[in-house]
């Protein structure tokens, strides 16, 4: 491995992501493994440290995860989050034990140890700028802010540890070995409830792990297309393409990486959004000169829907119709004699999450997205994901690295099974023409407000509910559009976006005065979590 890395185990954890995502911030590459895979594969990424992830667990469960061995025998600086302090706790020798209550939210620290490396000034990254005062994480102050989540507690530290934190509820919230590098914390430093986290984890990556701020978008680039002609030789590969970010950073990475041996398939499923189609095609085909071949399967999507009002049954059909149609159009190809081996697809570390893919088993299912759950399990294609522990805004900078053109790039998401999950309910060719015309509404006015790059999502979601109103002097009995609008980082956590009065006024005057059959618009002020982005 070219570059300095870190290795992070998972055990379950819903912010096991955002770990990765902070050091990544860091500019220091890191990959993550389930905490039993074999410590060959592990080690093989030659780590100078490795960082224990939280998790839904008691190490008093049955059956619950484990500390490997080798973790320890590796002598290598280790950080351990939450249930990560726990197993380093059990495994060292020290005691594990119930929390009076459990602890969720926001809670005081009370660093103890001020010299901790852990808490100290980090070593500032080539492209930051040092303000002339301390960056330390305390800053000399008695207490912090940071996040909490857990049903246990240290008790008794390990021989050879000191305490260097606590709060009310956790008496050791946070303690080192300094001598072997051994960091474990019981708070959560990866989300953005705990301020100066990113700080702690610079302290642990650079000050203490000494990695070097090396990773990049131009370093991943080069590391993909290495690891994708490796892997693809001289095999054909089909890209699934959707127009989105995602899937147009996956399609741009495979064309630098192979070149003519990649062909992309746009599938118009009848779900898109308003000019969409027609968009994909002048992009890929006539722009940036991928081969594409365009099939229209509206008529067969519509007819495997029908009467299908369940999302996870919705997500499942329309992953399996896509792999079949994928399948059948590679058949066809016959490229230099040979059928498409491989299929590219543009899955982002929050479909995996959400999805509970393979890697995640430790992890709770939220829902099954239609490119990691609902892959029907006899697929004929090996599949290529190089931006699969991604977050979006990391697809983005890769995106404009490659070359893409800004309104790719920043096109606002769009989930793969398409408006099919922004209808709430049965899905009919006329209920699609509503929301893709409520839809189109949405975007025009969010656009025109100057207000596209600060939202991260803004859609619009045909209801399955029915309205009185008035309108021309006359009773309606109308359909209701609610309009989803959020401001996010990552798309694990979002917040409701607080849109302008009078952005919202004409967004909802259009849509029910140009929108047939809709007479009643609400916005929807639920975050992430309790809620998910989307609503299906």
């Amino acid at each position: 491995m070219p570059q300095d890395s870190i290795a992070i185990l998972d055990y379950g954890s819903q912010y096991t992501q955002l770990i990765a995502r902070r050091v990544r911030e860091a500019n220091v590459y890191c990959e993550i493994f389930p905490w039993d895979a074999p410590p060959a594969r592990v080690l093989a990424l030659q780590p100078k440290a490795f960082i224990l992830s939280g998790g839904p667990n008691s190490v008093y469960d049955e059956g619950a995860p484990t500390l490997p061995a080798y973790v320890i025998d590796a002598h290598l600086p280790i950080l351990g989050i939450c249930y990560g302090q726990h197993l380093l706790t059990q495994a060292l020798g020290g005691i594990v034990a119930p929390s009076s209550y459990r602890e969720y939210g926001p809670a005081d620290l009370e660093i103890v140890d001020h010299d901790s490396a852990l808490f100290k000034s980090a070593t500032l990254a080539p492209h930051e700028t040092a303000s002339g005062s301390s960056a330390g994480v305390s800053n000399q102050h008695s207490a912090i802010s940071v996040w909490m989540s857990h049903g246990d507690k240290t008790d008794e530290l390990p021989p050879g540890f000191h305490l260097i934190a606590r709060s009310a509820n956790s008496p050791v919230a946070a303690m080192a070995d300094d001598a072997r590098k051994i960091y474990a914390i019981q708070f959560h430093p990866e989300v953005r409830h705990t301020p100066q986290g990113t700080q702690l984890i610079h302290n642990f990556v650079y000050d203490i792990a000494q990695c070097q701020p090396t990773w990049t978008p131009a370093s991943f680039i080069e590391e993909s297309i290495t690891r994708i002609r490796a892997r693809v030789g001289g095999d054909q590969v089909v890209c699934g393409l959707s127009g989105g970010v995602d899937s147009s950073v996956t399609a741009a990475l495979l064309h630098q990486a192979i070149g003519d041996q990649l062909t992309c398939i746009f599938i118009d499923t009848g779900m898109l959004r308003q000019g969409e189609p027609e968009q994909v095609v002048e992009t890929f085909q006539r722009t940036m000169g991928i081969r594409l071949i365009a099939v229209n399967a509206v008529e067969e999507f519509l007819s495997a829907l029908e009467d299908v009002s369940d999302p996870e049954q919705k997500r499942k059909i329309i992953g399996e119709k896509f792999i079949r149609l994928f399948e059948r159009e590679a058949k066809a190809l016959h490229i230099d004699g040979t059928t498409p081996r491989f299929l590219a697809q543009g899955t982002l570390y929050p479909d995996v999450i959400e999805s509970r893919g393979p890697e995640r088993q430790q992890a709770a299912k939220i829902k099954t997205h239609h490119n990691v759950g609902g892959l029907p399990k006899d697929m004929q294609f090996e599949l290529i994901e190089p931006l699969r522990f991604l977050f979006k805004d990391e697809a983005r900078a890769i995106g404009t690295a490659l070359g893409l053109p800004e309104a790719i790039v920043w096109r606002q998401p769009f989930p793969g099974p398409g408006l099919a999950v922004r209808i709430l309910g049965d899905i009919t060719w006329d209920r699609l023409q509503t929301l893709r015309a409520a839809d189109a509404i949405v975007r025009e006015e969010i656009d025109r407000a100057g207000l596209t790059r600060a939202i991260g999502q803004s859609f619009a979601v045909l209801t399955p509910i029915r309205s009185v109103g008035v309108m021309g002097d006359g009773r309606t009995y109308g359909n209701v559009v609610a309009v989803r609008a959020v401001t996010t980082e990552d798309f694990m956590t979002a917040d409701w976006a607080r849109l302008p009065y009078d952005v919202l006024a004409r967004i909802s005057s259009r849509i029910v005065n140009e929108v047939p059959d809709v007479n009643r618009v609400v916005y929807d002020i639920s975050s992430k979590p309790p809620a998910t982005i989307e609503w299906e």
